[in-house]
């Protein structure tokens, strides 16, 4: 039986639903040795940031039962920096590239989005608000509907690509966020962030951190992420790309029946580099055997309580 597994994320033509999460593929060179990345459906690169960033002090990564806590910082070489020397080689693989950015002001955000162009090759900018916004004392733009507006705005005023709003799992209402940043503009959500967290070191009597607290991504977290991708399903008519935890292909499928156009596949790749090589075909095997002939007859396909 032949099956169908292309879908469209806000014009982002994919081959199938399986991109990689911000910060767990490198900018897919490192992987190329395990993966052959001309069979990602699409492939998100690490956040960039307008100037090059170190990142935090280490120790930034702790492992937890079903998952890790990183708080690596947002380390990466600057957007310029990436456009010179990554871009290029990832450009060659005749896949698309979503690119991820971070600020810590609405006009840093601005000038990274005037730098990602359709000339560039890039498919499709991955906003990633849940950066401090240093101007408000540190809160994080995406822990509020019009902070995150403003920035989805100052993105899309200054750019023509989809525009991706990744929403952050640390807030009272996960709905009202993804209304905010739709209406401000976004093609598109992924969601979710990672979980705020902490482990404390019992014989150091110390948080294990050096910068207390780290997001916690993994198996641990996919329960949320379920469920935020079911609720903000049910509130926006854009796509999602839903995350957090997946490890299989069933998992995957789990998502896209909760309402997920697309999956993006993260800690996992830490485990297993070939992961989501896998996953992809492990979700061509699953529409064969249930004799599905389109990925996207199970888009949100658990809300309609159907057999599909």
């Amino acid at each position: 039986m032949t099956v169908r597994t292309m879908v469209d994320v806000a014009g982002i033509k994919m081959k199938n639903p399986v991109t990689t999460a911000a910060g767990t593929f490198g900018n897919g060179e490192e992987y190329a040795r395990y993966v052959n990345i001309h069979d990602l459906g699409a492939l998100c690169v690490k956040t960039l940031t307008l100037e090059p960033h170190h990142g935090n002090p280490p120790p930034r990564i702790a492992e937890t039962p079903g998952g890790i806590l990183n708080a690596v910082g947002l380390q990466n070489p600057g957007i310029d920096y990436f456009l010179e020397h990554n871009l290029p080689w990832l450009l060659r693989h005749n896949i698309p590239v979503i690119v991820s950015i971070a600020g810590s002001t609405v006009e840093e955000y601005a000038l990274l989005a005037a730098k990602l162009t359709p000339d560039t090759g890039i498919a499709g900018v991955e906003v990633n608000i849940s950066c401090p916004n240093v101007k408000a004392g540190g809160i994080a733009f995406g822990s509020n509907a019009e902070m995150a507006a403003d920035v989805i705005s100052a993105v899309r005023q200054n750019t023509s690509l989809p525009v991706i709003a990744k929403l952050s799992p640390n807030v009272t209402d996960i709905k009202s966020i993804a209304l905010s940043v739709c209406g401000a503009g976004a093609d598109a959500v992924s969601l979710i962030n990672t979980v705020l967290g902490l482990a404390i070191d019992p014989y150091r009597r110390k948080p294990v951190l050096a910068n207390i607290f780290g997001g916690l991504s993994g198996p641990a977290i996919k329960p949320i992420a379920l469920r935020a991708v079911w609720q903000v399903y049910e509130a926006v008519e854009v796509p999602i790309i839903g995350m957090g935890g997946i490890t299989t292909a069933l998992d995957a499928i789990e998502f896209i029946l909760a309402g997920a156009t697309a999956v993006a596949v993260g800690t996992t790749n830490f485990i297993n580099p070939r992961a989501a090589s896998e996953i992809i075909t492990g979700i061509y095997n699953y529409l064969q055997e249930c004799h599905i002939p389109d990925i996207k007859n199970l888009i949100g396909a658990a809300h309609r309580q159907e057999v599909v």
